[in-house]
């Protein structure tokens, strides 16, 4: 007997998600959306300033990023807004060029983005190692708190005792209820402290003037030439890959936080869209946010699109219609929800005594390394691509000693066999032709292989190598026990690599 058919009122909720109709989520995602666009406000203002562009260029990019994003991206719950890393790239450009060219480079970016997106960049995410991870970790907490030190240098003092007072509360809070966001509560508390006993500290509103109307789509005032083509290109480059970089990440952080999948090709080709829609909306452009995603995921507890998507929508409402309640938020408010956010960012267990003395010296190398890299440069995904690097430089040098060469020689002195195990590729193999005693072998040489894999044309190359200066003099060499994968790559190479040795 077929099921019953399925009116359009029920397919319609087998659609929705879950948390459509749970109260408590709600909640959870509407204050959290509240505490990340509070706390997006003053980051976007500043990272205009790097950028050389009036504060509501950075705004409109917040606003327009966290709604496209909470859409088309494979990511739940993470934010993407304006960021540092973008505003450093493409500051020469405005610097040079003027906005118009600017928001050019912007959707040339995203169109950059969609297509690497499209074509499996997100894929290479499997070769960050988990050492690169956790300095990507930590070197973002750092770099979370030194953002926060100018806040904290050259500042009237009571500024010290609200920042010391919202640390409190956020750490007392939770323990009475976490109904509401401990973030919000500190923020709302400090401003009320602040305004109602008039104590002369900066606020939000000293960081720029906030915009009044929302932003209007358009095209760039550019020449559409070949040579502005060729100007914005590589400007555009540049910020695909940063962004893409920071926002498989956050992605693969987010991930790790919350026990959950995402969908790394669709945020890669999602990011592009947002950015090109953030271009026609005369945005400067941006990526994952890493400080405001900790926010929401960590701290507020997040977990759907909801709250991205309300992220943005409630930055241009506070912008918009409460733009002199949100101007009188001390900014020592906001410093000390960053810095709480920086000191949960780090994983402290992975600097803990008991964890290096267990971790392989390569391992903290390479996170040592990462973490130096982006802290200097304050580039997180220079810092990912050096730390990967000196990974694959750590392995090589691991793996390449573990190829060893041992040999048996019959009783009546008439045969030799070398058996050969570990892992054939360009580092191991190098050594391996000073490894057989040509000379001294008797004419009947057998090598061995059925204990290791060849990966490379220098091991094929090197095998010849062997063969040839046994040849040389007048000896006989069998090789033996090739797995498939390697008799096909030798047949295919074998004879044609030996004259580079």
């Amino acid at each position: 007997m077929s099921a019953p058919a399925l009116s359009p009122a029920a397919r319609l909720r087998g659609l929705k998600p879950e948390w459509i109709s749970d109260p408590k989520v709600w909640r959870t995602e509407v204050l959290a959306g509240l505490v990340v666009a509070l706390a997006l406000i003053p980051e976007a203002i500043s990272f205009s300033i790097i950028a050389g562009v009036d504060p509501e260029i950075g705004l409109f990019a917040a606003f327009t990023m966290a709604v496209t994003i909470s859409i088309v991206g494979g990511r739940r719950a993470m934010i993407s807004a304006a960021t540092g890393a973008v505003a450093l790239v493409i500051a020469p450009l405005n610097r040079e060029h003027g906005l118009g060219y600017l928001v050019a480079a912007v959707i040339l970016a995203g169109v950059f983005q969609v297509v690497l997106g499209a074509l499996g960049v997100a894929r290479l995410m499997r070769f960050v190692p988990r050492s690169v991870m956790v300095g990507f970790v930590n070197a973002l907490a750092i770099l979370i708190f030194m953002a926060q030190v100018p806040e904290m240098t050259d500042v009237p003092w009571p500024v010290y005792p609200l920042i010391g007072g919202g640390l409190v509360l956020m750490l007392l809070f939770p323990r009475v209820t976490r109904v509401v966001p401990a973030p919000l509560v500190s923020i709302v508390v400090l401003t009320v402290v602040t305004v109602a006993a008039g104590i002369a500290v900066p606020t939000v509103g000293d960081k720029g003037e906030l915009p009044h109307a929302l932003p209007v789509p358009g095209l760039p005032d550019v020449p559409f030439t070949l040579d502005t083509l060729t100007t914005v290109a590589p400007y555009a480059l540049a910020m695909a890959l940063v962004g893409l970089m920071e926002s498989l990440m956050t992605a693969k952080l987010v991930d790790d936080i919350t026990d959950t999948h995402s969908n790394k090709t669709r945020e890669s080709i999602g990011q592009g869209i947002a950015n090109i829609v953030t271009g026609f909306f005369g945005g400067m452009g941006g990526c994952a946010m890493i400080g405001q995603t900790m926010i929401n995921v960590k701290v507020s507890g997040a977990r759907t699109r909801l709250s991205t998507f309300l992220a943005g929508s409630f930055l241009m409402v506070l912008c918009i219609v409460f733009g002199p309640v949100v101007s009188d938020i001390p900014m020592a408010a906001l410093v000390a929800v960053m810095v709480m956010v920086s000191f949960t960012t780090f994983d402290w267990h992975s600097v803990a005594p008991r964890t290096l003395k267990r971790m392989p010296a390569g391992e903290i190398l390479v996170m040592v390394i990462t973490v130096a890299v982006v802290v200097a440069t304050s580039n997180l995904a220079i810092g990912v691509v050096v730390g990967s690097v000196t990974a694959m430089v750590v392995f090589a040098r691991r793996v390449a000693h573990l190829a060893d060469v041992t040999s048996v020689t019959d009783p009546d002195g008439g045969q030799v066999v070398y058996s050969v195990t570990g892992e054939l590729f360009f580092a191991s193999s190098n050594d391996l032709v000073s490894r057989f005693d040509y000379a001294g072998d008797p004419d009947q040489v057998v090598i061995d292989l059925s204990a290791t894999h060849i990966w490379d044309a220098s091991s094929v190359a090197a095998l010849d190598a062997i063969e040839t200066k046994y040849a040389q003099r007048g000896k006989q060499v069998e090789i033996v026990g090739l797995n498939e994968h390697s008799t096909v790559m030798r047949e295919r190479l074998g004879g044609t690599l030996a004259g580079n040795h």
